[in-house]
């Protein structure tokens, strides 16, 4: 968990460092924001991108742990039939 963070601090700290070197970047302000607007995109679909990574990963292990239960379930209801004959 130690290590996450401090990867989300260096990632936080490139991107601050790109904002401010865009925005004192001696160019027309209207270039600026369109740089700005397509860096913030950019970020935006990598993030979106990591969300739908982690969506998929936990609906995968949901399934996967369900799927696992109800089998388990239905051994367990299988031997209490079995044994009750």
């Amino acid at each position: 968990m130690k290590a996450n963070k401090i990867a989300l601090g260096v990632l936080g700290a490139i991107a601050t460092g790109a904002v401010l070197g865009i925005l004192f970047a001696p160019a027309k302000g209207a270039d600026t924001r369109k740089k700005i607007l397509r860096k913030g995109n950019n970020y935006a679909d990598d993030l979106k991108d990591k969300f739908e990574n982690i969506s998929e990963t936990l609906k995968s292990n949901y399934e996967k742990m369900f799927h696992e239960g109800k089998s388990k379930l239905d051994n367990l209801k299988n031997e209490l039939k079995n044994s009750s004959i």
